[in-house]
């Protein structure tokens, strides 16, 4: 998956897009708009983005499981090197603390990356705080290049502000 952004300047744009992109069959749940007027979106019944892709939350997890695994392989290597304890632990202490630790440093990391705003988000936050609203629709690699045309060629209000390269499953 790849997701688009597109700068728009109004809600009746934005409402025009997705109701193309929904005949595009683009579902609704790939589809995500930040703007400074929430009350505006949920008049217009436009999908709105919601903490997973306003804030750091994904590549906080990503980092955390990658720090915490480490350091508890680590941990695990340590454990085994105590005289009398090390050999009766074996090689699962290892596979064990590095799981705790790749699980503890998921969820500690989670927690800040839930209260940091994206810093992806941060390079359109002065348009977004003007009254534009932010698109961001998540999309197959093989369609990126049609729903690009199929946006700029219908909306020429919409500025295409770029491809972020991989999105991740979860989110």
């Amino acid at each position: 998956m790849r997701r688009l952004y597109f700068l728009l300047p109004d809600v009746n744009s934005a409402k025009a897009i997705v109701d193309e992109l929904l005949l595009a069959r683009i579902e609704e749940r790939h589809i995500h708009i930040a703007a400074a007027d929430h009350h505006a979106l949920l008049e217009a019944n436009l999908p709105e983005a919601n903490l997973l892709q306003e804030s750091d939350f994904v590549p906080a997890v990503e980092r955390g499981v990658a720090i915490g695994g480490a350091t508890g392989i680590l941990a695990g290597i340590a454990a085994i090197a105590i005289p009398g304890v090390g050999l009766a632990l074996g090689g699962g202490a290892i596979l064990g603390i590095g799981l705790a630790g790749a699980g503890l440093g998921a969820w500690v990391s989670g927690m800040i990356g839930i209260s940091v705003p994206s810093s992806r988000l941060s390079d359109f936050e002065s348009a977004i705080e003007e009254g534009q609203l932010l698109m961001m629709v998540d999309v197959p690699k093989a369609k990126v290049d049609s729903i690009t045309e199929l946006v700029k060629g219908h909306h020429p209000e919409a500025h295409v502000e770029g491809t972020e390269p991989v999105i991740p499953a979860f989110p």
